[in-house]
């Protein structure tokens, strides 16, 4: 039964490391900090961690698993590397609570890392154009997800205002949040009026480059309370994949996030209506729209008037990327981890100024290669269970 897994596990400790730029530090110092960070914060050593869970970008993912395990001297029943892009991390949650409800290990370490600011300054994806695409010279990945913007836009009557609205709601955000790299003012007519990337999409449309790194502890349900922090329960987690490239994307404006969502709620016996806060990956200003009709807290076609209508924003009813998101706060290349991150510190009551008052569910979603793997969880408090 699905539901077997809901509450079962929590994540216990938490850490961000390295965020904005880190010069001289490769992506492996960076995972590596987080983790530590997220070990001590639970109050454990390395020698407590029986499986680990993670990846690096790029050449550096190849054997990450093996190369952190060595670094940080532990010997894991469970080594796991996969990789679905920035979405991974969620899906590493699932298998971890899988793994540890199996009895197959006890404390699951999950770790990311990137340098990508600091060694490249742009944004790299580790999925290429098809061979198909390719002729057309599109600037990867920002070039497929303004396809997916422009259907939209004809579809729907979506406009750039309110594209350029999910924007904002994040810089307002990220005004709140001391670990923001990117704040200041920013209105509609900023985000228009920047240098285009791929039309319809502009550089304030696009996520960041940064340098960034975070890391987490999950343990069983039974071991959470002996934690010195308050633990975040997974209460529902499903993953759905459609696609690799754009071309193959049967429907532009509809990703699988639809199914993840539909199956976590399931999970978790609850609805978008029970949702505090969303951590939705927003690599471009297209996805939360897109995310927020999938998951189901509007129909199709509405997620743009939502975001204009402010409720995404500080003092809205639906408060979404609370840290800022990969658009104003951080985006080393895969920002998954980010979303869980600041769910648990939400749940936890810990955001000071940006904390979202009685916040008990949290929904994270994760987005990997271009709208092609879309993995949700679901969090909760101990008053969830």
């Amino acid at each position: 039964m699905a539901g077997s897994l809901r509450g079962k596990t929590a994540i216990v400790g938490v850490a961000l490391a390295g965020l904005g730029e880190s010069p001289g530090r490769t992506s492996e110092d960076i995972a590596i900090e987080a983790s530590y960070k997220a070990l001590a914060e639970a109050g454990l050593k390395t020698k407590d961690v029986d499986a680990l869970y993670g990846c690096l970008p790029g050449d550096s993912n190849q054997l990450s698993g093996l190369l952190i395990a060595e670094t940080l001297g532990i010997h894991p029943k469970i080594t796991d590397n996969n990789r679905t892009g920035g979405s991974s991390f969620l899906s590493y949650t699932l298998a971890a609570a899988m793994a540890i409800q199996a009895g197959l290990c006890e404390t699951a370490l999950i770790y990311y890392g990137s340098n990508q600011r600091s060694s490249s300054g742009k944004l790299i994806s580790s999925v290429k154009p098809f061979p198909f695409e390719a002729p057309y010279k599109p600037i990867f990945p920002a070039t497929s997800y303004a396809l997916a913007a422009s259907r939209h836009m004809y579809q729907y009557g979506t406009t750039r205002e309110q594209l350029a609205a999910v924007a904002v709601a994040a810089r307002q955000w990220a005004n709140m949040n001391p670990d923001a790299f990117m704040q200041g003012p920013l209105s509609i007519e900023d985000v228009l009026n920047t240098r285009m990337v791929s039309s319809p999409l502009t550089v304030r449309d696009c996520c960041l480059v940064t340098d960034g790194g975070a890391a987490l502890v999950m343990v069983s349900a039974d071991r959470a309370r002996d934690f010195p922090t308050k633990p975040a329960y997974l209460l529902g987690a499903a993953a759905a994949t459609t696609h690799m490239n754009i071309m193959a994307m049967a429907d532009l404006t509809e990703t699988a996030a639809r199914e993840s969502g539909a199956r976590a709620f399931a999970m978790a016996g609850m609805q978008p209506a029970d949702i505090d806060v969303l951590e939705l990956y927003d690599a471009f200003t297209i996805n939360p729209i897109l995310f927020l009709e999938d998951l189901g807290f509007c129909k199709k076609g509405e997620g743009g008037p939502l975001a204009a209508s402010g409720a995404i924003a500080p003092g809205g009813h639906l408060p979404v990327n609370t840290n800022g998101g990969g658009l104003s706060c951080t985006h080393p290349g895969m920002y998954g981890m980010f979303t869980l991150v600041e769910a648990v510190r939400q749940l936890r009551g810990e955001c000071g100024a940006r904390q979202v008052e009685n916040a008990q569910v949290a929904l994270c979603h994760g987005n990997g290669g271009v709208l092609s793997s879309q993995v949700t969880n679901i969090l909760g408090t101990e008053a969830t269970l």
